[in-house]
């Protein structure tokens, strides 16, 4: 199985649709048994689903996330643990021990505020723009 956080320096990247990187892991039996970090090539927002599912990915641990990249996920078949925050390498263990906290509500609804997710024209981070 191949679990993917969204990933930068070492923590959960709280904006789905902006990662630039993926920590992928290889777990075999409930332990992590390999692990990579993989670029998006500049991929964003819902075809990243794609970009996951090409992976070989089933279980996304994220941020914030749109509505539109649920749907691309759960079409893909990507198991979705969003509204997680700290060190990658910890929730995914936290994960693999049945103790992940993450909150299946979370969105992220920043769109419409002003700014324009796909021309990135302003740099921003998610938290300020009512992730949860």
């Amino acid at each position: 199985m191949k679990i993917a956080v969204t990933y930068e320096n070492g923590q959960v990247f709280q904006h789905f649709g902006h990662t630039e990187q993926f920590k992928v892991y290889e777990v075999e039996d409930k332990k992590i048994v390999g692990s990579k970090v993989i670029g998006t090539n500049g991929t964003g927002h819902g075809a990243l689903a794609g970009f996951l599912q090409e992976e070989g990915v089933s279980v996304l641990i994220c941020g914030g996330i749109g509505g539109g990249a649920r749907n691309a996920l759960a079409q893909a078949g990507i198991e979705l643990y969003p509204g997680v925050s700290g060190d990658a390498d910890a929730q995914v263990q936290a994960l693999l021990d049945g103790s992940l906290a993450f909150d299946p509500d979370t969105t992220c609804d920043h769109h419409g505020e002003g700014h324009e997710c796909q021309g990135h024209h302003q740099e921003h981070s998610c938290g300020s723009h009512g992730c949860h």
